[in-house]
């Protein structure tokens, strides 16, 4: 998706930033008349026929549904309160056709941009739990104790809606771990289709690929089994060695429309690292930066952004992928080989989908790197700060290691997610199937601590 880099003429830009996408579509129609089109102007128009659909839709709720949100969730809010937080520009809104629409996930960002407002709302006891359980192991493994393997079991299933479907015959592709880094082991235990295609391991984004015709009832499911183990490593940087082996430069270079080496990034790794020449301590200043100064938030569709770290870098916030992404992007730029992992965030508990990073330095090998986990909160210990730089918990799956990658088989339409795969992917024979028509269930089914 190289062409992303491409600028939009200027009245196409107008038109949308006034919220005219009906105008702003008959642009583009305009322009893509034309014989005359260089290849990637014309690839980046015709993609944004196809991200203005999905930002709009990514803006589901009128102002009366929002606000019914807020005053419904916020204990005692005020109409007075409102109008702040809207002058204040923290609720995410945009016009679409003269009428304010507001983001999916705008009230669950407006508590990570204001935490006070959290103490209002509903508590949420299982994920103060899930987050207890977190801590404690994290604190027990920097206090000497051994890292613990463990034997995970889980599941996921999605179901499209047919109501909203267009076409005859389905094409799924669902995550499946990957046997790397951490992952010792992974099975596959059942799925609901006898014919499947599971794709090798060494496969950037690895699935397990099944369709069928449209129906009522149709589900696609698989039942996996991998062994995980957490990843504790005391590295002296006195004993880090500036060199690495040829094969790693891949991960070194700019990998358009994300990973480019704008001269505002590389300013900035200039400004964070200093003079520091050792590759660890380049890494660790990156990671201290970025977990000190980018708040966690809730991100679009990572399709509709032209460049991800640089929003991240400009906005200062980000989600967990878009975190990671600003993350191996510095890297790069510093000298450090960094590059993506991704899956799933998997505890005894519940699973859901999540992002991270690797980064290289010789003679430890691949060290992991979670910003949004090792973030700086208020409500966080200072000591998971410290052990989200070159560590990392058993509570992942490990899906992808990399980004951008093609599916095997080749996906004929455009992804929901064109970066990885973490809930699954479907579409028909005429249309691709987006998130908000299938629904997604993730399932631990057993988490059990075995001997290392």
């Amino acid at each position: 998706m190289e062409f992303m880099n491409t600028p939009l003429f200027e009245e196409l830009e107008r038109e949308e930033k006034l919220g005219n996408f009906s105008r702003a579509r008959q642009l583009i129609m305009q322009k893509l008349e034309s014989s005359s089109l260089p290849t990637m102007l014309k690839a980046r128009l015709e993609f944004e026929l196809e991200r203005i659909e999905r930002l709009v839709k990514n803006y589901p709720f009128t102002e009366m549904e929002a606000k019914k949100k807020l005053f419904e969730s916020i204990k005692d809010l005020s109409e007075k309160e409102y109008d702040e937080l809207i002058n204040a520009a923290v609720l995410d809104y945009i016009v679409v056709e003269g009428e304010k629409r507001f983001e999916a996930r705008f009230f669950e960002n407006l508590l990570f941009a204001i935490p006070k407002y959290k103490s209002r709302t509903k508590k949420d006891e299982k994920s103060e739990k899930v987050r207890e359980l977190l801590y404690n192991r994290v604190e027990s493994l920097l206090s000497g104790d051994k890292p613990k393997s463990y034997r995970v079991t889980a599941e996921i299933k999605v179901t499209p809606d047919i109501s909203k479907i267009k076409g005859n015959h389905v094409k799924c592709w669902l995550p499946f771990p990957k046997v790397e880094a951490q992952i010792s082991d992974a099975k596959l235990i059942e799925t609901s289709h006898e014919k499947f295609l599971l794709t090798s391991n060494e496969t950037p984004h690895r699935t397990i690929y099944m369709e069928d015709d449209l129906k009522e009832g149709l589900y696609f499911n698989v039942r996996f089994e991998y062994v995980i183990s957490e990843q504790y490593t005391t590295v002296n940087p006195d004993k880090v060695k500036a060199t690495f082996s040829p094969e790693l430069s891949k991960y070194l270079v700019e990998r358009p429309p994300h990973i480019v080496f704008t001269p505002y990034l590389k300013q900035l790794t200039s400004e964070i690292i200093g003079g520091e020449e050792n590759p660890y301590l380049k890494a660790k200043k990156l990671y201290e930066w970025i977990t000190h100064n980018v708040r966690y938030s809730y991100m679009h569709p990572y399709a509709l952004y032209e460049n991800i770290p640089m929003f991240v870098a400009s906005n200062l916030r980000g989600d967990c992928g878009a975190q990671a992404s600003l993350y191996i992007t510095l890297c790069r730029i510093a000298g450090v080989p960094a590059r993506w992992q991704s899956g799933w965030y998997a505890n005894p508990a519940f699973a859901s989908p999540h992002d991270w990073t690797m980064f290289y330095v010789e003679p430890y090998g691949w060290l992991p790197a979670d910003l949004s986990f090792g973030g700086v909160r208020p409500e966080r210990p200072d000591f998971v700060n410290k052990f989200y730089f070159g560590n990392l918990d058993a509570f992942r799956m490990v899906a992808n290691s990399e980004y951008m990658a093609d599916f095997q088989p080749i996906k004929r339409f455009w992804r929901s997610d064109p970066y990885d795969n973490q809930v699954g992917e479907l579409e028909t024979e005429v249309e691709n199937i987006y998130n908000d028509a299938f629904k997604v269930e993730m399932k631990i089914i057993s988490f059990e601590d075995i001997e290392n």
